[in-house]
């Protein structure tokens, strides 16, 4: 994998390839309640008879496909653009031990269905990933089913029974709570609601691995990639680590 050399980490999070942005979810199913901030992470479902109705390239590459699929009993039908993007799933030998983990973030890139480790200015690593039904709308309340957008930090990593690893960020934080209080405020969110939480970056369970090459948002707002991306992935966070989401 080519390692990219950046001025400062700022520009590391925003000069990346631009790409058309990926078609809008065309149906989908009803969103279901989040956990509260303090709950441990909700078992999200697993969605079932995922079959590709039709796959064509655009002419920048892109592939356009459109899945269907059963979540519960409903049937639900999506188009998705998944652009291409070089270097996923090179994997160069690093010393773990070596490295000094306030210099490594995590970039996540909710457009391009991207997570990216950045260590010291370079990328190391790239995965393909996945998140919610909307995963280019930020999270406003508990239960809407969106990725949280913005800076955060690792909580906590752990094994977990059903999708392999599950690293817990630290939403909601002083930030999201601001946020989730100004949009309450401006009638954008219930007065009633609450801000959820329980929200991380973990694996797949094992029939739907390829829904993470397929681009479907499956997940309750967590982020979701391959056993074994989220295994690789595993040992260069720790409790501390940045993550910075973006749209």
């Amino acid at each position: 994998m080519k390692l990219l050399r950046f001025p400062a980490v700022v520009f590391a999070l925003f000069l990346l390839p631009a790409f058309p942005a990926p078609a809008q979810v065309l149906q989908q199913g009803p969103a279901k309640a989040g956990a509260s901030p303090a709950a441990k992470p909700a078992p999200e479902k697993e969605v079932k008879d995922i079959k590709v109705l039709s796959e064509k390239k655009d002419k920048y590459g892109n592939i356009q496909r459109t899945i269907q699929y059963y979540d519960g009993s409903l049937k639900v039908t999506e188009t998705v653009i998944i652009p291409p993007f070089p270097g996923l799933g090179e994997r160069k030998k690093i010393n773990i031990d070596t490295l000094i983990h306030d210099s490594m973030m995590v970039y996540v890139d909710k457009t391009n269905y991207l997570v990216a480790l950045i260590y010291r200015r370079k990328r190391i690593r790239q995965y393909r990933a996945v998140f919610g039904p909307d995963r280019l709308k930020d999270k406003m309340r508990e239960g809407d089913r969106c990725t949280p957008e913005g800076w955060f930090r690792i909580v906590s990593k752990k094994e977990h029974s059903n999708w392999q690893k599950f690293i817990l960020i630290d939403y909601p934080n002083d930030t999201s709570y601001a946020r989730f209080n100004r949009r309450r405020q401006q009638g954008l969110i219930p007065s009633g609601s609450q801000i959820g939480g329980s929200v991380g970056i973990h694996g797949v369970f094992k029939s739907g691995v390829k829904m993470i090459d397929w681009g479907m948002g499956w997940t309750d707002g967590c982020i979701a990639m391959k056993p074994e991306d989220i295994e690789d992935f595993y040992q260069f966070v720790w409790p501390g680590t940045r993550v910075y989401v973006k749209r």
